[in-house]
């Protein structure tokens, strides 16, 4: 697929996707997720790096195989995204069936503009850890703050983003990422 190919498709420049590429520019939350779904790969594939289709199998095939299941926080891979949002990955190795991740929302920060939302494949499962966090599903608004979790179908288009002046932070599960059945337009 082309630089502009994708672009079209994901809905953005051919430019961004270029500084995306170069690692000039860090993406959106909703514009990772678009390439992610374009390119056929579950967003734990970008933690280390986009890899073969084999070589993902490999490693999920590795993983089966972990002596040691623990992951130190020191030992985190994470992804920092544009607008002041981080992922980090609370497994030691990928998982092609689910994503775990602890999540940290800046002051200020969202998932993607309020006129954009974002839909993926999959179902959705947070709990709030610390701070407050405005989360859109379709034309619905909630609020959720410490100890709340809310659960969704990610192919419902939603949006996320900190209310208030601290950082929100939260457990997020995500499983059957890949499994985004939405018909191209």
């Amino acid at each position: 697929m082309s630089v502009r190919g994708l672009a079209r498709y994901v809905g953005v420049s051919p430019s961004l996707v270029s500084q995306i590429e170069r690692g000039r520019v860090m993406p959106s939350v909703g514009t990772l997720y678009s390439i992610a779904n374009e390119l056929g790969l579950v967003v734990d594939d970008l933690f280390g790096g986009i890899q073969s289709k084999s070589k993902a199998r490999e490693r999920s095939d590795a993983a089966a195989d972990l002596t040691d299941p623990v992951l130190h926080a020191a030992q985190r891979k994470s992804i920092r995204l544009a607008d002041g949002v981080r992922w980090e990955r609370l497994t030691p190795t990928p998982d092609k069936e689910v994503e775990f991740l602890l999540v940290v929302y800046d002051v200020g920060a969202e998932s993607c503009p309020k006129d954009a939302l974002i839909r993926h494949g999959g179902n959705e499962y947070a709990y709030v850890i610390r701070g407050q966090l405005g989360i859109k599903i379709g034309f619905e608004e909630f609020e959720l703050g410490p100890g709340d979790s809310i659960a969704f179908d990610a192919q419902m288009p939603h949006r996320l983003w900190t209310i208030g002046k601290e950082p929100a932070e939260a457990l997020w599960v995500v499983l059957n990422r890949h499994g985004d059945n939405r018909v191209r337009g």
